[in-house]
């Protein structure tokens, strides 16, 4: 019997409607429909079968610490009386079991001092939804009746900088928009004072590409690596951002001998819906109608079984034949990992395809890997 790996992080879903209407969402504008089927809230009685069946996996692996992220939809509009039922739960479930990390993933829009005192008194960390600017963020992220999203999130964000609530404060997710200026929207982020920006490619598939690559054969890697180069270079480290740190993380770590075996990185998170159904990466939900679905639920499966499931296996990277053949075969599929799986999906040909970003993906990696090389010689060079 093949050993399970397990699961680290569960992405819960405690809110399945969002008080955004951001046209870039992959959960509710692009193919998938399956939240409509959901209950909107994640219901008490579920909780406890959850938090039971995190707990039954950590000591079943003996992990040390396991992660929770609540998230939605906008996970807030489960309101405080729910969300402080999951963290009690969750906490007194896996006390003595595991360590348990809990955040939330957020649009910033509805937190409040309420909301933060309970954040605090739970150590539950926020990361938040941000574009740049009030242009570039409000072309994209506005709320229903089509009015501005910017201001209430700056409140948001003022409420997370404060000294009682800045141990709370994760970060900021922000969606590349080849529309705005990239050294322009990341300085504006760094004036929330982020501790870790998340730049987030738009979720695309072969069907349906990524926007604007009408000009530069390689656009998103112009983008990121414009922002790579202002962070790179400034004289000291204003913030982390996460997508630079893992190339350099695996230029570094000895991955790039050409005798060393493919192994792309294994997911170790899954996703709980409202309605206790176990789903893949919600990334997925980009591809096709149902594509995240495994037929699974917490009911009558445990995550043993979850993580045995051929169809999760081969999400997580775990499965034979992982990545596509040219993808095996190139040289920097160390530093990409082959893209995130949602971006690889073809209706003719499934996920058995490099990345529609696989152009972006190589000069951005290459670029990152020799400057990186380059400035550890040079270091290497002035200390022999």
């Amino acid at each position: 019997m093949r050993k399970v790996r397990p699961f680290r992080e569960w992405v819960v879903k405690v809110a399945q409607q969002c008080n955004l209407a951001c046209d870039h969402c992959y959960v509710y504008e692009l193919e998938d429909t399956s939240w409509r089927r959901k209950p909107r809230v994640l219901p008490e009685e579920s909780v406890v079968p959850l938090a039971e069946r995190i707990a039954e996996h950590a000591r079943t692996h003996a992990l040390p610490e396991v992660r929770v992220v609540l998230h939605g939809g906008e996970p807030l509009l489960a309101g405080k009386d729910r969300i402080e039922n999951i963290l009690s739960v969750l906490t007194s479930r896996l006390q003595g079991v595991a360590d348990c990390d809990i955040s939330v993933q957020s649009n910033g829009t509805l937190l409040d001092p309420d909301w933060l005192d309970l954040f605090r008194r739970h150590g539950v960390s926020v990361g938040v939804s941000l574009d740049g600017d009030r242009t570039a963020n409000d072309r994209h992220r506005r709320s229903r009746n089509g009015r501005s999203s910017y201001t209430a999130v700056l409140k948001g964000l003022e409420l997370l900088r404060r000294p009682e609530n800045r141990a709370l404060y994760s970060g900021l997710l922000c969606t590349v928009d080849l529309d705005n200026d990239p050294v322009a929207v990341y300085e504006q982020l760094l004036a929330h004072q982020p501790p870790m920006v998340d730049f987030l490619l738009p979720h695309s598939t072969w069907e349906h590409p990524p926007p604007g690559r009408d000009g530069s054969a390689t656009p998103y890697a112009d983008w990121l690596l414009a922002v790579f180069e202002r962070w790179y270079t400034a004289p000291v480290r204003e913030t982390r951002i996460r997508r630079f740190e893992q190339i350099m993380e695996r230029a570094l770590g000895g991955q790039l001998a050409p005798s060393a075996p493919v192994e792309p990185p294994v997911s170790d998170h899954i996703v709980v819906e409202s309605d206790l159904s176990v789903e893949l990466p919600d990334s997925l939900k980009a591809a096709y109608d149902g594509a995240a679905a495994t037929g699974l639920n917490l009911l009558d499966h445990d995550f043993d079984t979850v993580a045995g499931h051929p169809g999760v296996a081969a999400a997580r990277g775990a499965g034979p034949a992982p990545l596509a053949a040219d993808c095996l075969a190139c040289p920097v599929v160390r530093l990409c990992g082959g893209g995130l799986r949602a971006h690889r999906f073809d209706p003719r040909s499934g996920f058995d395809n490099p990345s529609v970003y696989c152009a972006d993906l190589r000069p951005l990696t290459t670029h990152i890997r020799d400057r990186v090389a380059a400035d550890v010689r040079e270091w290497f060079g002035r200390a022999s």
